[in-house]
């Protein structure tokens, strides 16, 4: 063996660090890592927490990465990168465990069916029953998805069989509703006043959100795989994240004006945020009210681990968070996470800033340097805090080191000098996101249900095609599309079905599919048969068709462009005794031509040719699921319907009410099918039905 290099010393000076940081602590067994070896008045920190142990392996997977670079002999790329695969593994087993929790909690969001949080560091098994503890942490479940991605990208191969890719697509269910799912968030109490009720987290819907996005179109099994282990994700999940996350930035949550733990949303890993102005917004806000010497607060008014904290009971009034103002914990982990914040950025003054400050609360031990969980307010020192803050010395728990704070302090240090780059521990480039929108044509298929209306809407030069010219390119209602999603995942000996059946929003109907080996493309959900009174109020129907279209606008992120099917009947037409140029729906397809519909750039044009520029889906295996052969259409006949033009309503006169209250039945319903003016209506029927 030649000479080692001054580079190998230093990598070898991260190895000793994480062997006996991380790796010392690391079950040889499960591969599992206990949060810590305290075991406190606060509690046993020796189970093994799921968002613990993902961040706690970062370092050692930065490490292997760092390693892959060298021309090194001695095994120890191979030596790292299969204990980070152990201890993903080992997470995965223990959650599937649970798949039978997966499968009900898809269908209701109901907290006792949450995967739990926590499990025994030795075997994997549950340490709390289902209502013992805050399981429902929709970030734990997210960050571990988002990092499996990341990691597989990387080269890493860590799902082995098709068993385990079907409870990969579950878990992607599991989280899809984040959006709308209150949850115990990164704290595991929900409310600020710890009262165990769930709250809507901006810190997992954001974490969400990162993970279906990587998780979309990732296959598993790496460069070797097919198409039967790719992941499939509903773009409309994540674009319902976005709008939850962007709404609630920056604050946490409703009780949680600002915390701490949004800085994994906004930076690394998740980078869930494209808007650089809210980016900036937001971590400014937690610098401003909860950095300190020593780290940030989690949130402001936080008792945790305080001196005066009553650790015998969990809940309080409102009026006695007062009593924690000034004197919360300070967490240095969270100057972990705006030091790789700084990196990312690119921002010197500010790496410096927090690579100074770590290094000045890390606690020596022996050649390594330390971070603890938290430091807190000494008793006697509570009063001069409170009267001027940051002005006293605070003193570090016993619970040293916080893995997850020492992992992503090495894979910050390491970045620093250079064994890193962004792109090794980003390999799908999230960071480049942030500042970088993105907003597509959309594109829109007319397709007229036969030949007869096609000629008639050809005098008007709109350019349509009946579904016979379509082929080979099947058409189907979206309700189809949910059936196919359903056998997607569906997996007998685990135990679960696919996603269940709901209805599908219009960026997952905007793609052409190739499923099973056939072209197939989805109508709209939002006309669908069952909703047939919407378009009853035609105006109402362009309206919606307007506000779609500026959604997937706005929203769509995939490759290809977003491509909309209209499939246009009589009956979107008729407007009575009104002649046909009068329809609200023509006048909107008439604007389309132009190249634009409400600010929204669109292009017209038959599915053929569409095809080629079209964002695309593809599902190879959809089981005994077959498409119905039946024709696809809008609403049912109807043989009467109200003609309603907003620009023609307006209130009747005195005279005009006691005209219509003196009318005969048989006026009255030939008003109610000819009128224009709502008023008419509201004052007929009435008088019709008595």
């Amino acid at each position: 063996m030649g000479p080692v290099s001054p580079l190998s010393d230093r990598l070898d000076h991260y190895y000793q660090q994480v062997k006996a940081v991380i790796l010392a602590r690391q079950h040889p067994a499960s591969g599992l890592l206990p949060a810590s070896t305290a075991v406190t008045i606060h509690g046993d920190y020796t189970d093994a927490w799921v968002r613990d142990n993902v961040y706690s392996i970062l370092a050692v997977w930065g490490l292997a990465l760092a390693y892959r670079k060298e021309d090194e002999s001695r095994g120890r790329t191979y030596e790292l990168e299969q204990s980070v695969v152990k201890l993903m593994r080992g997470l995965l087993f223990a959650m599937m465990q649970q798949s039978h929790k997966v499968e009900r909690f898809k269908d209701h969001q109901d907290p006792l069916d949450a995967l739990h949080a926590k499990y025994d560091t030795a075997t994997g098994a549950n340490v709390v029953g289902d209502d013992e503890w805050g399981h429902l942490q929709i970030d734990a479940t997210s960050v571990f998805l988002l990092m499996l991605a990341q990691m597989t990208a990387s080269g890493l191969q860590i799902i082995f069989t098709l068993d385990e890719v079907s409870f990969i697509q579950n878990l992607v269910y599991y989280i899809g509703r984040a959006y709308r799912t209150p949850d115990y968030g990164i704290w595991e109490r929900g409310n600020k006043l710890n009262h165990g009720k769930p709250e809507l987290n901006a810190s997992s819907v954001g974490m969400a959100r990162a993970a279906l996005e990587t998780m979309d179109g990732l296959n598993l099994f790496g460069i070797r795989g097919g198409q039967s282990s790719v992941i499939h994700v509903l773009p409309d999940e994540i674009s319902r994240a976005r709008i939850t996350l962007e709404s609630l930035l920056p604050r946490e949550s409703g009780s949680k004006e600002v915390d701490a733990a949004v800085l994994s949303v906004i930076s690394y890993p998740a980078f869930a945020i494209e808007n650089a102005d809210l980016v900036d917004r937001t971590r400014q806000k937690i610098v401003d009210k909860l950095q300190g010497r020593y780290g940030c607060k989690r949130f402001l008014r936080d008792g945790h681990q305080t001196v005066i904290e009553d650790t015998t009971r969990l809940h309080y009034e409102p009026e006695e968070l007062l009593q924690f103002g000034h004197i919360e914990c300070e967490w240095p982990l969270f100057f972990t996470y705006l030091y790789l914040d700084a990196l990312f950025r690119r921002d010197a003054e500010a790496t410096l800033f927090y690579q100074e400050r770590l290094a000045a609360i890390a606690i020596p031990n022996g050649d390594f340097a330390l971070l603890p969980e938290l430091y807190y307010v000494p008793e006697d020192a509570i009063a001069a805090e409170r009267a001027e803050p940051h002005s006293q010395e605070r003193e570090p728990n016993e619970n040293v080191p916080l893995v997850w704070a020492q992992s992503l302090y090495l894979l910050g240090q390491m970045i620093a000098e250079r064994f890193l780059t962004l792109a090794d521990i980003d390999p799908l480039g999230r960071h480049r996101r942030v500042g970088q929108g993105r907003q597509s044509i959309v594109q829109i298929a007319l397709v007229a249900e036969n030949a007869d209306l096609q000629q008639k809407l050809a005098t008007y030069g709109i350019e349509t095609q009946v579904p016979e010219q379509s082929e080979p390119v099947l058409i189907q209602p979206s309700g189809e599309l949910s059936g196919v999603y359903a056998y997607i995942g569906y997996n007998d000996k685990l135990g679960l079905s696919g996603r269940p059946i709901r209805r599908l929003r219009s960026l997952s109907t905007s793609r052409v599919f190739r499923i099973s080996g056939e072209n197939v493309v989805f109508l709209p959900s939002f006309l669908d048969p069952q909703k047939f009174y919407i378009p009853l109020d035609y105006h109402f129907l362009v309206a919606q068709i307007r506000s779609e279209l500026a959604y997937i606008h706005y929203h769509w992120n995939a490759s290809g462009r977003p491509t909309m099917t209209l499939l246009l009947t009589h009956e979107l037409f008729e407007l009575g005794h009104r002649p046909i140029h009068q329809s609200p729906l023509l006048q909107l397809i008439q604007e389309m031509k132009s190249g634009t519909c409400g600010g929204v750039p669109v292009v017209l044009g038959p599915l053929y040719q569409l095809l080629l520029t079209a964002g695309t889906e593809r599902i190879d295996d959809i089981g005994t699921y077959r498409f119905s052969d039946a024709q696809p259409r809008y609403i049912p006949r109807i043989s009467s319907f109200l003609a309603l033009v907003p620009q023609e309503t307006a209130p009747l006169s005195v005279w005009q009410v006691f005209q219509l209250e003196r009318e005969t039945p048989e006026v009255l319903l030939q008003t109610l099918r000819q009128s224009a003016n709502l008023y008419d209506t509201l004052k007929s029927w009435p008088a019709f039905s008595r």
